[in-house]
């Protein structure tokens, strides 16, 4: 994975809020919350999953399916901006 190593550290911060948002699910379970509550903070993970997911295919089309050297008006720039807005849109509902 190292097209990311940029964006690591971000990626490894939002590893590490979702492993608490886990943690949090797994207490509420423990707890006997109610239904309701549960159901909302694993919505909300699985959000905060499908926004870790859209930046890794993010950073994996800019950095292995555009040439460096193309300019903002190039056709392949174009398709793979319009690429990550679609990506966005379905993982971001």
């Amino acid at each position: 994975m190292g097209h990311v190593a940029n964006e690591k550290s971000k990626l490894l911060n939002r590893l590490k809020r979702l492993r608490g948002q886990i943690d949090a699910i797994e207490r509420s379970v423990e707890a006997d919350h109610e239904c309701a509550g549960v159901l909302q903070q694993a919505t909300s993970c699985r959000g905060a999953l499908d926004g870790f997911i859209a930046e890794v295919i993010e950073d994996h089309i800019r950095e292995h399916m555009v040439d460096p050297r193309a300019g903002r008006d190039d056709p392949q720039v174009l398709a793979a901006e319009e690429l990550v807005e679609i990506v966005h849109a379905y993982l971001k509902k």
